[in-house]
């Protein structure tokens, strides 16, 4: 899909797992290299995307491994417009997009990963979530609070969420994406790493311009000024939860096209370790298919 080069470049955007220290700070919010322009990476992501499909062709035939592509930024990173762009190529029949909110009193009344789970995809298929079951170590540890929602057994008051509670659920998450591993589904984490100026200018367009005011709301901004705890929240969860089974990927997203192109590839090269491929007819198919063609070509031959 792309030169040896950029792929190289792009695979090392994976944050490999049990890291002993992990900082975003480390990771580039937008794409610094020279392997190529704007212009080149569009043209690119426009043939990845003929490459997805095919592969999403064979998932499906193959009918074994289903794939879960996770989504996680803060406001404004592009979540949205890139599911729009890398899967408008794809057939929708075998892909659903989950947009999770914050959850409603019925699925409080289930553990958090419920509502989630309702949404895997089966095999053969694609999921897109875009926020997901990380929600629950992301905005509810900078708002620790919103745990009292769940009714927790031991969880009285905000005093009784430490440390160890998020370690615990940490482990939760983990053994839960491993069952998943073991059962068929590939599953892909995408942190969209925007920069806090790259945020800023975002917000400034969604509320100069009209068509984009319905993307803006106050409360973007009181999440804005807890940027350092959401930074930290992050930090936590993904050095805890990527594993080469479910791995996290930090994508630059200031700069969007780059953004979608790392996503379509580390997506398409996934696909590639797979090794699907179209099943081959056994005999009896084979002679079905002869005496099919002998009988549609008969009838061709009759209306002549």
């Amino acid at each position: 899909m792309v030169s040896k080069e950029l792929l190289a470049q792009i695979k090392k955007l994976k944050v490999k797992p049990d890291q002993t220290k992990f900082s975003l700070k480390d990771y580039k919010t937008e794409y610094k290299g020279d392997a190529l322009d704007k212009e080149q990476g569009l043209a690119l992501l426009e043939k990845g995307k003929e490459d997805l499909a095919v592969l999403q062709d064979k998932l499906y035939v193959h009918n074994q491994y289903s794939v879960l592509i996770i989504l996680q930024a803060m406001d404004a990173a592009g979540k949205d417009s890139t599911i729009k762009h890398i899967l408008s190529g794809l057939n929708p029949t075998g892909v659903s997009v989950h947009s999770f909110k914050a959850p409603t009193s019925h699925e409080l009344d289930h553990d958090f990963f419920w509502r989630h789970s309702l949404a895997l995809p089966a095999r053969g298929e694609i999921a897109i979530h875009n926020r997901s079951h990380y929600e629950n170590v992301l905005v509810t540890r900078v708002h620790p609070e919103y745990i009292l929602g769940e009714r927790l057994p031991g969880i009285h008051k905000v005093d009784d969420i430490d440390e160890k509670f998020w370690e615990k659920r940490l482990k939760q998450i983990n053994r839960y994406e491993k069952n998943l591993h073991q059962n068929g589904t590939v599953i892909l984490k995408f942190f969209l790493h925007v920069s806090r100026d790259e945020q800023k200018k975002r917000f400034l367009e969604r509320i100069e311009d009209p068509t984009k005011n319905w993307k803006f709301a106050m409360g973007d901004l009181k999440e804005r000024a807890r940027w350092d705890d959401y930074q930290y929240a992050y930090e936590q969860a993904i050095q805890a939860t990527s594993k080469d089974h479910a791995p996290w990927f930090v994508i630059p997203a200031d700069d969007k096209w780059y953004a979608r192109l790392a996503i379509a590839t580390l997506i398409y090269e996934q696909f590639e370790k797979l090794k699907l491929g179209y099943p081959a007819a056994n005999p009896a198919l084979q002679e079905e298919l002869i005496k099919a063609k002998e009988m549609l070509m008969a009838e061709s031959d009759k209306k002549k």
